[in-house]
């Protein structure tokens, strides 16, 4: 007749790590680290990136598992909560990211070393024409280039700021920058 294993303890684990005791890390990772690895993958939907998370997830448990309080909730729950949080601060790391081509990086880094900082006028001069093209630019477009490029927002972001479709911010950001170029050609 078959025994029931021992269901595993996770508060146990957790109290255990908190007293350095490396083995209560290897049991929670052997237990659970298959399961936190899909949940960090449906967040970041990259596999080496949940690979990551799942990594940082278990060096915070290690450090902050003196601060799990069994009376506020479930040990299981508690790892769980740690490596959903990693993987939204990755998520929202990599929405606020530019992604760009080597030629664009090469051509803006040629084109800043090549401009002479001495010269504020030309600086002047520039931010002026900016202003004078971003004032002829449709509202939605320059809200959404300037939410994007000044305040940092992700397209998401802008979208619920201007109560605008996703596709209708990407959109204007595409076609206002395009604009913009042309303005300041």
């Amino acid at each position: 007749m078959p025994t029931l294993a021992t269901p595993f303890d996770y508060d146990a684990a957790l109290r255990a790590c908190a007293r350095g005791e490396q083995q209560a890390l290897h049991g929670l990772y052997q237990q659970e680290s298959r399961y936190l690895l899909g949940v960090a993958l449906r967040i970041v939907r990259q596999r080496d990136l949940a690979e990551d998370v799942l990594h940082d997830a278990f060096l915070n448990i290690w450090r902050r598992a003196g601060s799990f309080d069994a009376t506020r909730g479930s040990g299981k729950g508690w790892i769980y909560v740690v490596v959903r949080h990693q993987a939204l601060d990755v998520a929202r790391a990599r929405a606020h990211e530019v992604s760009a081509d080597e030629d664009t990086v090469e051509t803006l880094l040629h084109e800043r070393l090549g401009h002479d900082a001495s010269d504020a006028y030309a600086d002047q001069a520039d931010l002026g024409k900016l202003h004078d093209c971003l004032g002829h630019l449709e509202e939605g477009k320059r809200n959404s280039i300037l939410y994007a490029y000044v305040d940092g927002c992700s397209h998401s972001e802008i979208a619920q700021r201007l109560q605008a479709p996703l596709g209708t911010v990407k959109a204007w950001v595409k076609r206002g920058l395009a604009a913009l170029r042309e303005c300041m050609g």
